[in-house]
């Protein structure tokens, strides 16, 4: 089956690609293009997959650059001499021509950044976590030390969980109130004590914090559509043994 590649009209003219699980040698709860180095899929498997997303991309695999993800605020800089280093990070910046950068995600949100005047790029995984703690800002940081012009960065977010699906409980709820009270605005009642949080809101919110030209969602919620997205949050409520991860990528 072909790769399914979801683009962002912000983001043009740099290559980069949303991709789905559609297409891939995948099979099982994994069915599909599993990129999850970190999953148990086979490995064999998960790296024909990867090299998929690197041909589709204009690149080979071993210029795919990545990260061991954490859920931190940590930036990689990747060079020509690093791109197959996977340091623990949740995102990547690089000024170098024809390496990719790429992210993994599965309901986090996946974010792309480019500034296309000064040839800099950027990708990160944002989470909750991430998100709060500062992984929006720090890469946007990390790009202008490379000489991006934050009044020339222009950010999408892919494919994540929406606030229809992420119901979360008052203790997440408080972590939010004692960082700023006025992050109410991302949640809304859910039953009974439950609320559910609006976490492409809160994407977007913190990186138009950062003044740079411009962001947005791209849509799609990973829980709902179970045909094209990988959702953690879904194969938690079903007690799947595992999930598969989904990969955003961007190349100059």
């Amino acid at each position: 089956m072909t790769l399914e590649i979801l683009t962002s009209d912000t983001l043009a003219p740099v290559r980069h690609g949303f991709f789905t699980r559609r297409g891939g040698a995948s099979s099982g709860v994994f069915s599909g293009l599993n990129c999850g180095l970190g999953s148990s899929d086979q490995r064999e498997v998960v790296t024909l997959n990867r090299k998929m997303v690197a041909k589709a991309m204009g690149t080979t695999n071993d210029l795919l650059a990545g990260v061991h993800q954490i859920h931190s605020d940590r930036v990689h800089v990747v060079t020509e001499g690093t791109a197959a280093e996977r340091p623990e990070a949740d995102a990547l910046v690089t000024n170098c021509k024809d390496i990719g950068l790429s992210v993994l995600a599965a309901d986090c949100a996946p974010i792309l950044f480019a500034d296309a005047n000064a040839g800099v790029i950027g990708a990160a995984h944002s989470g909750w976590k991430g998100a709060i703690g500062g992984v929006i800002s720090g890469t946007v940081d990390a790009m202008v030390n490379l000489g991006a012009r934050r009044e020339d960065i222009k950010a999408s977010i892919g494919p994540c969980i929406s606030q229809r699906s992420y119901e979360v409980g008052p203790e997440f709820f408080e972590q939010f109130m004692d960082e700023d009270p006025e992050f109410t605005r991302f949640f809304t009642n859910g039953t009974e004590d439950r609320y559910l949080f609006d976490l492409p809101g809160f994407c977007l919110h913190q990186l138009r914090a950062t003044g740079l030209a411009e962001a947005h969602w791209i849509g799609h919620c990973t829980y709902l559509d179970e045909n094209r997205f990988y959702s953690y949050r879904r194969a938690t409520h079903r007690k799947e043994a595992d999930y598969g991860r989904l990969i955003s990528t961007i190349i100059l």
